[in-house]
């Protein structure tokens, strides 16, 4: 088990509401807490409240015009479109600024813990809005909760950072923020950005020094090629940088229920991520490590359980996948949605994949993506592109 692990939780971070008929329903989060409660996972790790980021903290990574305007949609819930809020995917809403600035809080609260030794890995599921822009609004996200954490500990003397996003969608602003430093990895596994929003992340975005790392698998990835891919470059690009801290974003909607994308995952495919990155953090960074949520839109079948085990992995006590969920949960599912719950911790599936190490197919379109960014990116890093 790790040494100290916090979650940083408050119940108001259920307030990130976009309104009826969003896909990013707070529910998903309450649910998620309710199962990792119930499992006893939360017993396990030190639960912490937080407070909003300040102005300063945003600023970090935000232009103050913006935080000014999305503070004039908070008190009013009129749009402000020339900075992306009060779209389809961003609706403007009163109290938007107090919800997200209490999520890049939640954020920071993490990084804090860890950067200062209070705790060797913290978590934020609430968090993940790796979309927003330094100026302004994008996909579900308002505030950059993940960058703030990462801009903050940089500031505080931090040499390297790893960024990893295992999110299906490009962490495209959190890459933008970094783009041009040096001191930031940003490693992005996504699907591809012809076929998904936001239409970026293509392996020739590299950054500074070869710092932007991206890996654009094609549609229709399952647990085998997705697991090949990330084993084939996250691993020896941590193991070169050696980053003082690893920060990770853990968007579930890779999964193949997901309504809005085109990957096929399973839940225990995914718990194999987060297991594969706590020993990274562990091998790379010292064990420091801060995880946040991110997308995910199955809000039932999906989040709450992916999330558990993303809990109880970052606890070092995992979750064993044929566990039964429990009936309180069950209950609570059928009250709040009246959808029929997931019995099992487990999609029952093995989540076997072949190392790249064993030989490169060009045939194989999950193949040609690993090399598209094992070529644009492992020169920089004094690695060979070839397995």
């Amino acid at each position: 088990m790790s040494r100290s692990v916090r979650v940083i939780w408050d119940e108001r971070l259920t307030s990130y509401d976009f309104g009826p008929g969003h896909p990013m329903a707070p529910v998903r989060v309450e649910l998620t807490m309710a199962l990792a409660r119930d499992l006893g996972v939360l017993a396990k790790v030190e639960p912490v409240d937080c407070s909003p980021a300040t102005d300063d903290e945003l600023a970090l990574v935000h232009r103050r015009d913006y935080i000014e305007a999305v503070k004039r949609v908070s008190a009013t819930g009129r749009p402000e479109l020339s900075y992306g809020l009060g779209t389809v995917d961003n609706p403007a809403f009163a109290g938007v600024h107090e919800a997200s600035a209490l999520i890049a809080g939640a954020s920071l609260a993490a990084a804090r813990a860890v950067w200062t030794g209070q705790a060797e890995h913290a978590v934020n599921i609430a968090g993940g809005l790796h979309h927003a822009m330094p100026g302004s609004a994008s996909g579900f996200c308002v505030y950059n909760d993940a960058a703030a954490g990462i801009a903050w500990m940089l500031e505080q003397g931090a040499r390297r950072v790893a960024y990893v996003d295992v999110d299906v969608h490009h962490g495209d602003g959190v890459q933008a923020i970094f783009f041009d430093d040096p001191r930031v990895l940003t490693i992005s596994l996504h699907e591809s950005p012809r076929t998904l929003f936001p239409g970026t992340g293509f392996p020739s975005e590299t950054g500074a020094d070869g710092t932007a790392v991206n890996v654009a698998l094609p549609a229709g990835c399952a647990d085998a090629g997705w697991l090949r891919a990330f084993h084939a470059v996250v691993p020896p690009l941590l193991r070169e940088f050696q980053p003082d801290v690893l920060v990770s974003q853990q968007g579930c909607d890779t999964h193949a229920l997901d309504p809005l994308a085109h990957l096929m995952l399973s839940l225990d495919g995914q718990r194999q991520t987060y297991a594969a990155l706590h020993a990274l953090a562990h091998e790379t960074a010292g064990g420091r490590w801060v995880a946040t949520g991110g997308g995910g839109y199955e809000l039932v079948q999906v989040v709450p359980r992916a999330w558990s085990h993303l809990l109880a992995e970052v606890a070092g006590e995992p979750v064993d996948p044929g566990t039964v969920t429990p009936q309180s949960w069950r209950e609570l599912v059928t009250l709040r949605t009246g959808e029929v719950p997931p019995l099992h911790m487990t999609d029952g599936r093995r989540a076997d994949y072949r190392d790249f190490s064993e030989g490169y197919d060009p045939a194989d379109a999950v193949d040609r993506a690993i090399m598209a960014t094992r070529k644009a990116v492992f020169p920089y890093h004094g690695l060979d592109p070839m397995p």
